[in-house]
């Protein structure tokens, strides 16, 4: 799978007529401060298609749903503000009507006791209930910031992106996953048991192969050339190696032969992550255990687990 160089947000940016729009025309340059300094892309709509720049009406909100399918390829979360009340129709229309089907993060505005005035009050604490109770009926899931209320300059903000880019990473991530199983499950193992069925419904696709094949698979590697040298190295040089141990070089030559098997397998079939069956037929079978490879292939950021 193809990792995103830096993720991109739809923003959505909510107001009320009966509050201040200024609330709200500050409130959006805000939030675009904050998430493009966190390294982030944006869509929003332009400060001048609607009279403060931000959504009210379900004409609003067509407006942003039709920017959004603009880009739905590229947008992989919504982040909807609340600087004053807001109106839920305009934010759930742009919602329903793009139907973007990526994780969304709703933000409301803190009111200050000096600042209750008509022109100052913000009342997004209950804004973000209407707004979150519509996203409820719409069946759309959405995220929280850790505080109900929280400004958008704020540090507590930042960390709340950072959260909720870590979500849309992984809820995209695995909409179109693809796992490999290498062998079957252990009998002892009943805690690994799974469907393909179940995760297929949700976009995960698991690709098996028999641990006899991916071990005959070992026999036809060449240790000769630049790149098995090469990981050889890496794999000497991976960690610290126990004293006594007999026969080291014969083993590092098994390690090797099944890591390029099976990193060959994986990118043949372009798979995201794998599920290693280990105890005890590959030692018996092999004579190598697994824990070396998965734990290499973790830390080039390909999960790979035994039972």
């Amino acid at each position: 799978m193809m990792k995103k160089d830096a993720l991109t947000f739809g923003l959505i940016v909510g107001t009320r007529g009966c509050f201040n729009g200024e609330l709200a025309t500050s409130g959006r340059q805000q939030l675009i401060q904050a998430v493009e300094k966190l390294g982030y892309k944006i869509v929003i709509l332009p400060a001048e298609a609607t009279p403060t720049g931000a959504v009210e009406t379900a004409a609003d909100g067509k407006k942003c749903a039709d920017l959004f399918e603009q880009h739905r390829k590229q947008i992989d979360g919504v982040i909807i503000a609340l600087p004053n009340f807001g109106d839920e129709l305009g934010i759930i229309n742009a919602l329903n009507y793009a139907k973007l089907n990526v994780p969304v993060l709703v933000q409301a505005s803190p009111d200050e006791l000096d600042k209750l005035g008509t022109r100052q009050r913000r009342d997004s604490f209950c804004g973000k209930i209407s707004v979150c109770n519509n996203l409820r009926q719409y069946g759309i899931p959405f995220s929280l910031t850790k505080k109900h209320v929280v400004a958008l300059d704020s540090e507590a903000f930042a960390n709340d992106v950072l959260r909720f880019a870590s979500i849309c990473r992984v809820v995209n991530g695995l909409r179109t996953a693809r796992i490999g199983a290498i062998g079957a499950r252990p009998a002892a193992f009943q805690t690994v048991r799974f469907s393909e069925k179940i995760l297929q419904a949700s976009g995960i696709t698991t690709i098996p192969i028999d641990l006899s094949e991916m071990l005959g698979n070992t026999k036809d590697i060449d240790v000769t050339t630049p790149r098995a040298k090469a990981r050889l190295e890496s794999l000497r040089n991976y960690g610290t190696i126990a004293p006594g141990i007999k026969n080291l070089d014969e083993k590092f030559q098994k390690h090797l032969r099944l890591f390029l098997a099976v990193e060959d397998w994986m990118l043949e079939n372009d798979l995201d992550a794998a599920g290693f069956q280990c105890w005890t037929s590959i030692q018996k079978n092999y004579g190598c255990a697994t824990c070396l490879i998965m734990s290499m292939l973790s830390n080039s950021l390909i999960p790979c687990a035994c039972e």
